[in-house]
């Protein structure tokens, strides 16, 4: 017999918050440092979610060098200015809340360093809802969103099958997957729905009233 859901991890970057303004102007600012034109500033959308190095290095085609070059001025206008441009999807509090309210042990899984990460939900009185913080390392360790998983259910002693993985891109659903994890995704993102039922995802959801109703069910009905 399947166990019930009993608790949620969740992505942060257009899951929890929508960091467009934030991300894009961070990397064009690390763009302009580097004297690389960008003419699709459209398509830079695709930098959310992903481990920004591999972003840089695919996207511009440079060397290692370089691509820790772009990321260092990424990180130099991120942690003063682009950390703060940022909001919280409508939803997003309420459906915390009622988590919280049904006993629902919360955690953060995002490939966005944890120092950051945890710097964002403080600055949005979010924190309050989480027990734990996983993210990667400033020395761009641990960015894949497999690992991340994997370090949470070993450093907080998750049981993988009452776990859901939350997340809006292929990155969270294939991460679930590989630790033996179900996974909801959702369209209100930065992941296509193409994307996202390319994966296949156990759940599938619109906004927060949605994912709400998908996580209480998880918690009674399996």
């Amino acid at each position: 017999m399947n166990k019930k859901i009993n608790t949620v991890l969740f992505d942060l970057d257009g899951t929890l918050t929508n960091p467009r303004e934030g991300i894009i102007n961070s990397i064009l600012y690390a763009l302009d440092k580097l004297v690389i034109k960008e003419e699709l500033v459209t398509e830079l959308d695709t930098f959310i979610g992903p481990p920004l190095r591999d972003s840089f290095l695919t996207r511009y085609n440079l060397t290692e060098k370089r691509a820790d070059e772009a990321l260092e001025l990424y990180r130099e206008y991120f942690s003063h200015k682009g950390i703060y441009e940022n909001k919280v999807y409508p939803g997003i509090k309420e459906l915390l809340e009622s988590l919280i309210v049904n006993k629902i042990k919360l955690f953060v899984a995002t490939s966005k360093p944890t120092v950051f990460a945890e710097q964002i939900l403080r600055y949005f009185e979010l924190d309050k809802y989480f027990s734990g913080t996983i993210g990667s390392n400033l020395d761009n360790s641990r960015t894949d969103k497999t690992e991340i998983i994997s370090y949470a259910i070993s450093f907080h002693s998750l049981q993988t099958k009452n776990c859901v993985m939350v997340g809006d891109r292929k990155h969270d659903i294939i991460g679930a997957k590989n630790n033996s994890m179900k996974s909801i995704g959702v369209t209100y993102g930065f992941g296509t729905i193409e994307e996202l039922l390319l994966h296949r995802p156990d759940f599938i959801a619109n906004d927060c009233n949605e994912l709400q109703s998908v996580i209480l069910n998880l918690t009674t009905s399996l």
